[in-house]
């Protein structure tokens, strides 16, 4: 170092701070429920305005995806109001974001809602590992270039590759979908090469590790972009909902920072960086990371003023009566056998369909629709996303095969009845032990239309007894029947048809018999308009057995999840 850099010794403070899997939890306020939320933009409105007041421009604000979708004002703005500037396109350009990346529920939207969203961002969608498969070049901007007091800022996007086991091939038309690690690994030379930067951040939708895993993709890469990649500093990650921070040593044994603030707009994922130069050399950089709960945090008045027509105009959306309910119905139920809330989409989709069997599975846990008026709120809880209905052939092995791995998800095996029916797990916060399900549960699919028994007291992939047709025809296992289900589920989601049924990947587009037009949620609200009335009932066509140990154990799982025993 010579005597005038040392004299040019200079010391810059960097923050960033990245938001995920907002979900239209945009204003503290839940459309679904009609009540307040602990998360929401506007909070993080007010936490990013006191870090700019400490930082000014070298505050750098990023999004990692998932905003299209999930609370009803983004319902509306997609598909009731699309004429209009997006919500999360006005909201990314109030909160004057530097970049944000895609996920997997954006493409869900569909090319008319996520490239017109796209166009309508100040700042750039980066997504290198999407590819224009007329071009081969990136669909989106790969990664974008900032730079605060001459320190050069790469930001490389990427969504998981898993894209294509979820969805139809409508929705994401025209794209291929690479691998993050090995997308990853080339971007990350050539803009090194190239730009030069000084300091290089992931800002990928994709979860730690796990998920699906096949020859084609892998579905959550952070942890293995994180060893092997080398070159990359900070990572903000997202998309599997669950808070992380991590430091990495790399392959080339420097510290990469991962950082996933988990989702609904109830923490940020905030790095600061520390960049010492002499001259115009970085001579060494310092990075910390935190997740930063917010929910404690004032909504900002401004923001929320500036977005109160839209919050009024998705009031009056969500409070439209569609119908009358009988009786009160609600998603806990579902777990311990049949109940009328499953059953009631169950009936739902038989009846929309025609099909012979219908498979569907509870979405949330304690969600529940009251006894009276139905209104479009209410169908947000009936079911949360925008998947389509499918009708699917499937031999009668397959669907036996297929609850099988549903319920060997699901259940246990119980070996006396002092044992658990549900997979459970422990978890301990804050001194308080909690016991939640072990898996995920928007994979316990029951079936309708068939008469059945799961025997907790067989091995897993040996409970399903299938008696008959719930009409009372035989059900034969070579035969071929018509199944119902969610686009999720149809295009290979929770790979129940695949790894359950045994049906190859390639061959599900060519079981898929009936799509409707619509997404789920509309149809099911179409229906039940329709109907006027409904008296939702468990159709009782299914139970664990031996019936004295599934009632005792059921009755001990269900006071452990709820929490009502220590």
């Amino acid at each position: 170092m010579t005597v005038a850099d040392m004299t040019n010794e200079e010391t810059i403070n960097l923050k960033i701070i990245a938001t995920s899997d907002v979900h239209g939890f945009f204003l503290p306020y839940d459309f679904i429920e009609q009540r307040p939320t602990p998360g929401s933009l506007a909070r993080v409105c007010s936490y990013v305005k006191k870090e700019r007041a400490k930082y000014g421009s070298n505050l750098i604000l990023i999004d990692n995806g998932d905003i299209l979708q999930g609370q009803p004002i983004c319902n509306y703005f997609n598909s009731i109001k699309p004429q209009s500037t997006n919500i999360a396109s006005q909201m990314l350009n109030y909160l004057g974001y530097d970049a944000c990346t895609i996920g997997n529920h954006d493409i869900e939207t569909g090319h008319g809602v996520y490239d017109k969203w796209a166009g309508e961002t100040n700042c750039p969608v980066v997504a290198a590992n999407i590819i224009d498969t007329a071009s081969g070049k990136p669909y989106f901007k790969p990664y974008t270039m900032i730079e605060r007091q001459g320190i050069r800022i790469a930001i490389l996007g990427m969504v998981t590759p898993a894209v294509p086991n979820w969805l139809n091939e409508s929705l994401w038309s025209d794209m291929r979908f690479e691998s993050i690690a090995d997308s990853a690994s080339k971007w990350v030379k050539l803009i090194r090469e190239k730009e030069a930067p000084d300091l290089t951040i992931g800002l990928f939708h994709s979860g730690w590790n796990g998920g699906i895993s096949t020859t084609h993709c892998n579905e959550d890469e952070v942890e293995r972009v994180a060893h092997q990649v080398e070159g990359i500093d900070v990572i903000f990650f997202g998309h599997d909902h669950t808070t992380r921070q991590a430091t990495i040593c790399n392959g080339d044994n420097s510290s990469v920072v991962c950082l996933n603030p988990s989702c609904d707009a109830r923490a940020v994922a905030s790095a600061e960086i520390k960049v010492e130069k002499a001259g115009n050399k970085i001579s060494s950089k310092r990075i910390t990371g935190e997740i930063v709960d917010i929910t404690n945090e004032r909504a900002d008045v401004g923001f929320e003023m500036h977005f109160q027509q839209a919050r009024d105009e998705t009031n009056d959306f969500c409070r439209r009566r569609i119908g009358l309910i009988e009786s009160s119905i609600n998603t806990n139920d579902c777990f311990f056998g049949c109940a009328p809330f499953t059953d009631l989409i169950h009936n739902l989709q038989l009846a929309i369909t025609h099909a012979d069997i219908s498979f569907n599975a509870p979405l949330s846990f304690n969600s529940k629709i009251e006894k009276g008026d139905i209104r479009v709120s209410d169908m947000f809880k009936l079911y949360r996303y925008e998947n389509q209905i499918y009708v699917v052939k499937m031999t009668g092995r397959e669907i036996k095969d297929y609850l099988e791995m549903s319920y060997g998800l699901w259940v246990g095996t119980m070996a006396s009845d002092e044992d658990h029916i549900m997979l459970m797990e422990k978890e301990t916060k804050a001194g308080k032990v909690r016991y939640r399900f072990k898996n995920l549960t928007f994979n316990f699919d029951s079936a309708a239309g068939i008469d059945y028994d799961v025997d907790v007291t067989k091995p897993a992939g040996e409970r399903i007894n299938v008696k008959c047709m719930s009409g009372g025809g035989m059900f034969d296992y070579s035969a071929w029947y018509t199944v119902a289900m969610n686009s999720y589920r149809g295009n290979g989601g929770g790979e129940l048809l695949t790894k359950g049924a045994g049906i190859p990947t390639t061959e599900l587009p060519r079981r898929i018999v009936w799509q409707s037009t619509k997404d789920q949620r509309q149809c099911l609200m179409e229906e039940i308009e329709r109907m006027g009335t409904i008296t939702p009932r468990a159709n009782n066509n299914w139970r664990f057995v031996p019936l004295e140990w599934a009632g005792r154990a059921i009755e001990r799982d269900r006071r452990l999840i709820s929490g009502s025993q220590p």
